[in-house]
C-alpha cells in the first residue's frame, strides 16, 4: 500500500490530446484534469478508512501536486477556452506540432468523431516513434478508437454466434466498410508500441457509441424528446440491434486507468455491462423526458435526418456484442454507468438537461382584470420559448384531450377512468352554471404544470392562482410534511413571480374603451369587469393574500405599474422581467430556422435577380428594335439615295 502510495507523489503528467474542442475529447480532458496521477492503481476497497486526521493532513500537498496538466489543438481559436486546458494549439504545421508532442508524457488521439483525424494520428504515432531515440522520459500513445471495427467479424462460435466478443477476438475483428482507415491505424499504433515500449507504449481502445454529459451520438433522441415536438420519437427499422455502449467519463477512467497501470496489453475494448437495443434506448429516453411515445419508422429514414453524418448512422444501425472482460479483471475504475444507459436514464437524462443548459424557467403573472398580464405573458414566451398556462384554455385542453381518449381504442390509456374524471367535470360543470369547484380546478392545473413541456422548458402562469388557498393547494397538496420548503412542490412552483398592476381609475377607463365586438362574449363587460376588480382588490387586503403565500417561500414578487396604453411601456416591462429572469434556458435558434431565414433570404435574392434580368432583357429587347428601326430608315435612305443618283445621271445632258 505504501509503495502506491509512493507512486502517486510523482511529478505532473503533461497529457496532449487532440480536437480538445469536441464532444470526446473535451470530457476525456475534464475528466483527467480532476484526477490525481496514480489514483487508479489504489483499490478504492482498500483504502484504510480509520487513517488519522494528521496523516491525511501530511499527505494533502503531496497529491495535490501529481497532476494532469491537459494541452491539445482545437478547430480555431474561436472557441471558447476551458478552464481545465492548460495550452491550447491551432494551425501548427507538423514540425511545430511535433514539437509540442515531445513535450508531454502522454499523448491521446480520438478518431471516433472525426474521420480527418486519422490522417493526423497516423503522422504523430509515426513521427514520435522516429523520434523515440531523443526522448527525454517515457512516453504513451492512446489511440480512442471505435467498436465499428469489429462490426464484420465472424462469430467466434458458428453454433452459437450470440456468444459476445472479448478482446482475445481481437486479432481477428473486421471492420464496417466504412471504417477501414480506423482498423489500419489501430494495427499501427499497436505495431509502433512493440519495438521498445519501455520508451513509447501505445495503446488502442476500441469504444463503444459514448453517452452522458450534454450527449453526442444520441443528442438527436434527447432534442427532439425534450423539445416535444413530435408525438412520437421514431425508432429506425425494427430497433432490435444491440447497440454496445458506454458512459463519456468511463472512458475517461479507462483512459486513466491505463496512463497509471501502463498494463502489457494494448488493445481494450471499451463497453458498459448493458446490452440495448435501439429500441430500448431511445424509449427510455422518450419515457423520461418525451411523449413517451415511439414509431417504428424504415431504415431508410435515418438517411434524411439533417443531424446525423454517415459516421453516426453508421454506428447507430451497428448490431454488436461484445464485452470488456480485461478492464473489470485489471482496472479499478469508478464506474457511473456500468450497467448501461437504460438503467440509469434518469441520472443521463438530468446530466443532459444540467450539462447544456437546459432548465426549466418557472414564472408566474399576476394581477387585476385587465391590467395586460396575457399580453405581458405572450411576449415572455416568445422570448424564452416557453409554454402559455392560461386558467380557461387549459380546462378546455383537458375536456378535448378526454374526451380524445374516451374515443381512442389504445392499450395504454385506461378509458374507464378517462370517462369517469370526464363526466365527474361535465355534473359539477351543469351545477355551478358552466364553472368547476376549486379542487378540479387545482387539479387539471397541477396535471398541466407537471406536464413534460412544462416540466422540460417551463411555463409562464398567467393569472393562476387567484388566492392564498389556491396556491397552497396547487402548489403543496395534501400532504403535510414537516416544513414550509419541503412541502411545496418543487418542481413546479413558480422560481419568479411578477405583480403587474395599474390604478382603479386607469383600468376603467381601459375597459370602456374597449370596441363592442372586443367585450361581446366575455367577462369585461361593465358590470361583470367591475364585480371582478371589487373582488380582485378585497382578495388582496387580507392578512392572507397571494402574494403573502410566496414571500413565506421567500419567492419575492415583483411589482410592476402600468400607466399608459403605449406599446413602449409593454416594452419597459419586458425589458425589466427579462434582466431579472436572466438569458434563456432553451435550445437557441436551430439550424431549420436558420436555414428557413436563409431560404428566405435566397429567395428574395433570386426574385430580385430575375427582376433585375427581366429589366435587362426588356431593355435589349427595346434596343434590339430600336436599331433594327434604325437600320431600315438608314438602308430606306441609301436605297432611295441611289435612286435619285441614277436618275440623275441618266437626265443629264
Amino acid at each position: 500500500m505504501a509503495d502506491k502510495t509512493g507512486e502517486m507523489a510523482q511529478n505532473t503528467r503533461r497529457v496532449f490530446i487532440n480536437d480538445i474542442g469536441k464532444y470526446t475529447s473535451k470530457n476525456i480532458a475534464r475528466f483527467l484534469d480532476s484526477c490525481v496521477v496514480g489514483a487508479s492503481l489504489v483499490d478504492p476497497g482498500e483504502a484504510d478508512v480509520e487513517e488519522d486526521d494528521d496523516r491525511l493532513h501530511d499527505e494533502q500537498p503531496r497529491l495535490k501536486s501529481a497532476t494532469f496538466q491537459i494541452v491539445g489543438t482545437v478547430s480555431s481559436q474561436t472557441e471558447e477556452k476551458c478552464s481545465f486546458i492548460a495550452e491550447e494549439y491551432s494551425n501548427l504545421k507538423r514540425e511545430d506540432l511535433l514539437h509540442h508532442l515531445m513535450k508531454c508524457d502522454v499523448v491521446i488521439y480520438d478518431i471516433t468523431q472525426n474521420a480527418d483525424q486519422i490522417d493526423e494520428a497516423q503522422w504523430a504515432v509515426s513521427a514520435l516513434y522516429e523520434e523515440m531515440d531523443q526522448f527525454s522520459g517515457p512516453k504513451m500513445f492512446i489511440l480512442v478508437s471505435t467498436i465499428m471495427t469489429w462490426t464484420m467479424t465472424k462469430p467466434a462460435d458458428k453454433d452459437n454466434p450470440e456468444i459476445p466478443f472479448t478482446e482475445e477476438h481481437y486479432r481477428r475483428r473486421k471492420a464496417h466498410p466504412n471504417f477501414h482507415d480506423h482498423i489500419g491505424l489501430e494495427k499501427l499504433v499497436v505495431k509502433l508500441g512493440k519495438t521498445k515500449s519501455s520508451q513509447f507504449s501505445t495503446y488502442v481502445v476500441a469504444s463503444g457509441l459514448q453517452y452522458g454529459m450534454g450527449e453526442h451520438i444520441f443528442h438527436l433522441f434527447f432534442k427532439m424528446s425534450w423539445l416535444g415536438e413530435v408525438s412520437q420519437v421514431p425508432i429506425f427499422g425494427d430497433g432490435s440491434n444491440i447497440i454496445p455502449t458506454i458512459h463519456i467519463n468511463d472512458l475517461a477512467g479507462i483512459i486513466q486507468n491505463i496512463i497509471d497501470h501502463k498494463p502489457k496489453s494494448q488493445y481494450f475494448v471499451a463497453v458498459d455491462d448493458s446490452k440495448n437495443t435501439m429500441e430500448d434506448i431511445i424509449k427510455a429516453v422518450t419515457l423520461v423526458l418525451g411523449p413517451g411515445k415511439t414509431q417504428n419508422v424504415s431504415k431508410e429514414e435515418i438517411y434524411l435526418t439533417r443531424d446525423l453524418m454517415q459516421t453516426d448512422i453508421d454506428s447507430l444501425l451497428v448490431n454488436l456484442c461484445i464485452e470488456a472482460t480485461y478492464l473489470k479483471e485489471n482496472f479499478n475504475i469508478q464506474w457511473v454507468s456500468e450497467t448501461g444507459m437504460v438503467e440509469n436514464i434518469e441520472q443521463i437524462t438530468e446530466e443532459y438537461k444540467q450539462t447544456r443548459g437546459l432548465l426549466p424557467l418557472r414564472i408566474c403573472i399576476l394581477g387585476p382584470p385587465a391590467v395586460g398580464k396575457s399580453t405581458i405573458a405572450e411576449r415572455i414566451c416568445k422570448h424564452y420559448k416557453l409554454h402559455h398556462v392560461k386558467l380557461k384554455e387549459t380546462i378546455t385542453e383537458t375536456l378535448e384531450n378526454l374526451e380524445s381518449c374516451v374515443g381512442m381504442e389504445d392499450e395504454e390509456n385506461d378509458q374507464s377512468e378517462a370517462q369517469e374524471f370526464l363526466d365527474t367535470l361535465k355534473e359539477n360543470m351543469n351545477q355551478n352554471g358552466g364553472r368547476l369547484d376549486d379542487q378540479y380546478v387545482i387539479r387539471i392545473m397541477r396535471d398541466k404544470l407537471r406536464t413534460k413541456p412544462c416540466m422540460n422548458q417551463g411555463f409562464v402562469l398567467d393569472g393562476f392562482p387567484k388566492t392564498y388557498e389556491q396556491a397552497k393547494e396547487l402548489f403543496t397538496g395534501d400532504e403535510e410534511p414537516e416544513d414550509l420548503q419541503s412541502k411545496h412542490e418543487k418542481k413546479i412552483i413558480p422560481e419568479f413571480v411578477f405583480f403587474v398592476d395599474a390604478t382603479d381609475v386607469f383600468l376603467k377607463t381601459r375597459v370602456l374603451n374597449l370596441p363592442e365586438t372586443a367585450v361581446e362574449g366575455t367577462s369585461y363587460t361593465p358590470e361583470q369587469f367591475l364585480r371582478r376588480l371589487a373582488n380582485f382588490r378585497e382578495r388582496n387586503v387580507e392578512d392572507e393574500t397571494l402574494l403573502n403565500y410566496f414571500e413565506d417561500l421567500e419567492i419575492h414578487p415583483e411589482h410592476l405599474e402600468i400607466t399608459s396604453n403605449d406599446d413602449s411601456e409593454y416594452l419597459l416591462i419586458i425589458e425589466k422581467v427579462c434582466k431579472k429572469v436572466g438569458k434563456p434556458k432553451n435550445y437557441g435558434i436551430v439550424l431549420e430556422e436558420v436555414e428557413e431565414g436563409e431560404r428566405r433570404q435566397a429567395e428574395q435574392q433570386l426574385k430580385e435577380r430575375a427582376a433585375q434580368r427581366a429589366e435587362a432583357e426588356r431593355r435589349e429587347e427595346e434596343e434590339a428594335q430600336q436599331r433594327d428601326k434604325c437600320w431600315g430608315e438608314w438602308n430606306q435612305q441609301l436605297v432611295e439615295g441611289s435612286s435619285n443618283a441614277v436618275e440623275y445621271v441618266l437626265t443629264t445632258p
